[in-house]
């Protein structure tokens, strides 16, 4: 089995403990030589200050290729272009383009009045400055607005006909989840990159209202497993097989590229690399 090219995804930083955090997590990962580490935005932009020092920092510091989230939610189409410069100004030119989750309290999204409507529209708007290599979201599991599984996959097309590179999956539990969604993908003339997000589950309890809010599909069988694992407390144990073997099948399948969720603990994302091959680069220096 070859091993795949891996990506990680961080969320900025609340308190002094969270950046310490965060900095383990990337020198925990950093060796594993990823192609791009991104960092989110909250939920209804609460971050986006947070968001833009920590990329800034990140791009500055760990020598890594660092993606910055950027959302449509509570900003004016001047306010959210004018953060995108700010990330160019920074050395920082890939963002994940999202229209947002809308913030707590407010049900569905709204856009602002001066803003962008949805995330098709800020990606045409990224794509013209000609700065950016754009990543974009996509839902092998229905979206929870969406209705149905054909939507999602021709609104995924527009996104990447509008200017997008290259898709990253919100996470899943079966690979032929996945593989199901690839094949609709290809039967749309969908011809860009799609690179499965993997969450490995840290805490089953947070993991399983995570994927009821995104809409992502639990098994019967992943359900029974963990509450058998959490009673018998070897739920890391579970958890790290069952990532490796739904990354292995992945793999098998003909995916050469993984995109980890990692909630900014790194042991279990690190774990799994090692397992499917992923080891650290080491660079030899003033060997005689």
């Amino acid at each position: 089995m070859t091993a795949p090219e891996i990506s990680f995804e961080f969320f900025p930083p609340q308190s002094l403990e969270a950046s310490f955090r965060l900095w383990d997590t990337v020198q925990t990962l950093a060796p594993l030589g990823p192609r791009f580490v991104s960092v989110t935005y909250g939920a209804g932009g609460t971050t986006r200050e947070l968001t833009r020092e920590a990329v800034a920092t990140l791009h500055k510091s760990s020598g890594l290729n660092v993606a910055a989230h950027l959302t449509c939610v509570r900003a004016s189409k001047d306010e959210t272009l004018a953060i995108a410069d700010s990330f160019a100004e920074a050395g920082v030119t890939d963002i994940v383009a999202l229209r947002g989750d809308p913030p707590k309290g407010e049900g569905r999204f709204q856009p602002h009045p001066g803003g962008f409507a949805n995330s098709v529209e800020l990606i045409e708007a990224l794509s013209e400055t000609g700065k950016f290599t754009i990543r974009v979201g996509a839902y092998p599991d229905i979206h929870p607005e969406a209705p149905c599984a054909a939507a999602d996959v021709n609104w995924l097309k527009a996104k990447l006909d509008a200017g997008a590179d290259e898709a990253l999956t919100q996470f899943f539990f079966d690979a032929e989840t996945f593989f199901r969604f690839r094949d609709a993908c290809e039967k749309a003339g969908i011809d860009k990159p799609i690179t499965p997000g993997i969450l490995p589950i840290e805490n089953w309890n947070g993991a399983r209202n995570f994927a009821r809010r995104c809409g992502a599909h639990i098994p019967d069988w992943v359900e029974r497993a963990f509450e058998k694992a959490v009673r018998d407390d070897r739920e890391d144990l579970l958890a790290t097989a069952i990532c490796t073997e739904l990354c292995s099948d992945l793999i098998e399948g003909g995916v050469d590229k993984l995109h980890f969720y990692t909630l900014n603990r790194p042991e279990l994302t690190r774990d799994v690399c090692h397992a499917l091959g992923v080891v650290p680069k080491v660079e030899l220096q003033n060997v005689a």
